[in-house]
């Protein structure tokens, strides 16, 4: 237990902080599930915007703060890389 006014205050804040951090965190990894089920569905048009909505929920947790820029950075990218292993079939190049 805090012993003096100043830490019982910080310890309310750091409480409210904790629990809207994790409202922020659980709803962007809501959006990522969200995603990685429709690119697993092989449906284009709900996978891209799903995506699209995971990244908005990524990048607003990041700018709170809630995650680090590159984690949001990163997991942005891999959504991206599973949507395109998915839906663009890979290029064969013949030489000469």
């Amino acid at each position: 237990m805090p012993n003096t006014k100043s830490a019982l205050k910080e310890l309310r804040k750091s409480e409210r902080r904790r629990q809207r951090n994790r409202m922020i965190r659980t709803r962007a990894r809501t959006f990522v599930k969200y995603a990685r089920q429709a690119i697993a569905q092989a449906d284009l048009e709900a996978a891209r915007k799903a995506i699209q909505e995971a990244c908005r929920e990524l990048d607003q947790a990041a700018r709170k703060g809630v995650i680090h820029k590159n984690t949001a950075a990163r997991l942005k990218s891999r959504l991206m890389q599973q949507f395109n292993r998915t839906f663009r079939p890979v290029q064969v190049t013949v030489s000469a």
